[in-house]
């Protein structure tokens, strides 16, 4: 009944003439314009979890966590007036002393309301109470004129609270989509590291480093907010994330090249020892067959043997007194010579290689008589030439034996050995022997 009795009153009192601007009152013992409390009038002002704070010629509704803020005064809520008492603003100023009515009489100049002052043309012109300073806004409040009187307001990024300005913390809402800092009235936004402010200097965009800075030595892919680096095959990124250092890949195992590794920005290619090529898969080393090639030193005298790693020109053979040739390598001492007696039938010239490092025991070179003789047997010796004890015979039939390596040659290196098959006819008396004059070629390394 009291806020009817009240919106009553001042209905009644704006519909004839209205003296003041919206949100005021006439006192009529004043002659002043007072505001009006609309949070003390209506009940209803602000709904929810929000507070009503009242302002001149006006209220606004803020959340009521504001109002408990460490920083910000506290809100003393006046009560609601006693609805059988007459509606009185608490704020008004002290009463002054009535004035008689001034009534228009002819022959004077009409007055004004109040707010308003008699202009030059004799009608009622607005007072400017903000270009005039007689308002009473506190400094840290900004004056709004209107018509007939004034509104004490507040800056942007301030809101009022008790008759003060108290900033607003900006910040706390959210205002910046990533770092955010509050200033007096305002705020100011920042991105991290990675992203740039946007136009509107609230949002972040993200940075593509790679198209900007170009920070990686070889790749780059950008990520959000940052970016991440590679390197091209051969490469390895460094401790910093974003140099690229060569990989020596020589270093990563003896076995990688067959002989040796060449380490090169980004890669690396094995090398072979003369007398041999790389093979097709760029890391084997195959023997070079100089016989074949035609890329030797042999004269047409002599005959060209190819061996790992290299090549011999042999000389054609002599056969030595006693002895005479009896074909091509092999040499005969004749039973009718006197001076053949205690020496070898035959000498057979014979030629091999093995390679250096060979695994052992390893079986090399067959031997094994031509001719049967009914009642014969035969022996199968090393004569010479073993004096490293590498070999042996082992003889594998009544008429065959195999040498045999026992131990591994260090090339390179160049073994004769005589390789004896003794005959032995005890129906007949006889004992007698052929060599086999086998010259082995010991390769450098072990291919």
């Amino acid at each position: 009944m009291l806020v009817a009795l009240v919106l009553t009153l001042l209905q009644v009192q704006w519909g004839s003439s209205q003296p003041c601007s919206n949100g005021f009152y006439l006192d009529r013992r004043s002659g002043q314009c007072i505001d009006i409390d609309e949070c003390r009038v209506m009940r209803d002002a602000c709904r929810g979890d929000m507070r009503c704070v009242n302002q001149n010629g006006g209220y606004m509704c803020i959340p009521r966590e504001t109002l408990s803020r460490p920083n910000s005064p506290p809100y003393s809520g006046l009560p609601y007036p006693d609805s059988a008492a007459p509606f009185s603003n608490p704020f008004a100023p002290p009463p002054a002393p009535a004035q008689p009515p001034n009534y228009p009489t002819s022959g004077r100049a009409p007055s004004c309301l109040l707010g308003y002052t008699l202009g030059e043309d004799g009608q009622c012109v607005d007072i400017d109470e903000c270009e005039t300073s007689t308002h009473q806004c506190n400094p840290t409040q900004v004056c709004i004129n209107t018509a007939g009187g004034y509104t004490c307001s507040c800056t942007e990024g301030y809101w009022l609270v008790n008759g003060q300005c108290v900033d607003i913390d900006e910040c706390r809402y959210g205002y910046c989509q990533q770092l955010c800092a509050n200033v007096p009235g305002s705020y100011s936004c920042s991105c991290n590291p990675g992203f740039i402010l946007n136009p509107d200097s609230r949002t972040c965009q993200d940075i593509d480093e790679c198209d900007r800075e170009h920070p990686c030595g070889h790749n780059c892919f950008n990520t959000y907010g940052s970016f991440l680096c590679s390197c091209d095959p051969g490469f390895e990124l460094a401790a910093d994330g974003t140099t690229c250092n060569d990989l020596n890949e020589c270093g990563f195992s003896e076995f990688l090249c067959q002989h040796s590794c060449k380490n090169t920005p980004g890669s690396f290619y094995c090398e072979c020892p003369p007398g041999y090529l790389i093979y097709e898969d760029n890391r084997s080393c195959e023997d070079i067959n100089e016989c074949d090639t035609g890329n030797n030193t042999c004269t047409t005298a002599q005959v060209c043997f190819n061996f790992q790693g290299g090549y011999k020109c042999l000389d054609p053979i002599k056969c030595e007194e006693p002895y005479i040739e009896l074909g091509e390598n092999q040499c005969m001492c004749s039973a009718d010579n006197p001076a053949c007696r205690d020496k070898p039938f035959t000498i057979l010239y014979k030629h091999m290689d093995i390679t250096a490092g060979r695994s052992v025991p390893a079986d090399i070179f067959q031997m094994q008589a031509t001719s049967r003789y009914p009642g014969a047997f035969y022996i199968f010796q090393i004569k010479s030439g073993n004096d490293g004890r590498e070999f042996y015979m082992r003889q594998t039939s009544n008429v065959s034996a195999t040498l045999v390596l026992a131990r591994p040659i260090k090339g390179p290196k160049e073994l004769v050995l005589d390789l004896e098959m003794v005959t032995v006819n005890n129906v007949i008396n006889f004992r007698g022997s052929s060599i086999i004059r086998l010259t082995i070629f010991v390769s450098e390394y072990s291919y």
